[in-house]
């Protein structure tokens, strides 16, 4: 598997990477791959189907100067900034097996990574509701996925020390929930694992036998894709 650890200038272009090494790769023209990246600039990324008049709290947003988006997954809205690592996964899709589905991929990909973080963190991770892991009931990474015929794309975040207060102020309640969330605010249902990004790389690397770098970047589909649908209203507040 080939590893990237990158993390260019702007919310619109990490995104646009993530999607630009997606389609290189159901087009053909890449391996599986594992990246990494971290957000220096606050922003709000919503899931595909969501609509950012009920996820996000707009005046806070705007008032801030948090730039809101859309990602091309499903899953639910997040903040993104400091204190918060990405992680992005394209896996090859076999013709059988735990790669085959949605639920399927969403137990098989985090039970590894509960699995491998065991060894770093105080106390036992666990698969909590669709897509998250969580700490004593706390959730500390969400995830989502999108599907090709050949390739997926699986990416999610780890809170490390994130100011969870923001969030609060950033996001509105959900307007889907898992059932272990409870109705808690974002406060009590979020937790940092306050443990360094290189440990949690180091441990995701080791899962997923990414060893080879990545040297080829796709960099006139990520300047396009970034462009024409990561900073185009028409794609972020679309529905």
């Amino acid at each position: 598997m080939k590893l990237m650890d990158l993390t260019l200038p702007t919310p619109e272009e990490n995104l646009a990477l993530d999607e630009a090494l997606f389609e290189m790769c159901e087009n053909g023209g890449g391996e599986e791959f594992l990246r990494f990246w971290e957000s220096n600039q606050y922003f709000v990324v919503l899931g595909y189907s969501q609509k950012a008049e009920l996820e996000v709290n707009l005046d806070f947003c705007r008032k801030k100067s948090i730039p809101i988006l859309k990602r091309s997954s499903g899953g639910g809205a997040v903040l993104e900034g400091p204190g918060c690592l990405n992680y992005s996964l394209i896996l090859k899709i076999p013709e059988s097996g735990p790669l085959t589905s949605i639920s399927k991929t969403n137990g098989h990909v985090l039970s590894r990574h509960k699995d491998t973080l065991a060894l770093i963190l105080k106390g036992r991770a666990e698969f909590a509701g669709l897509s998250d892991l969580a700490l004593g009931g706390r959730k500390f990474s969400g995830n989502a996925q999108r599907r090709k015929r050949n390739y997926l794309l699986f990416h999610g975040t780890f809170l490390l020390n994130f100011d969870l207060n923001l969030i609060e102020n950033a996001l509105n309640m959900p307007s889907k929930q898992p059932e272990y969330r409870k109705n808690r605010s974002h406060t009590e249902f979020l937790t940092n694992l306050n443990v360094p990004a290189e440990a949690v790389k180091s441990r995701l690397k080791s899962c997923w036998n990414a060893e080879e770098p990545c040297l080829e970047i796709p960099s006139e589909n990520i300047r396009k894709l970034a462009e024409d649908k990561y900073r185009s209203d028409n794609w972020n507040f679309r529905l």
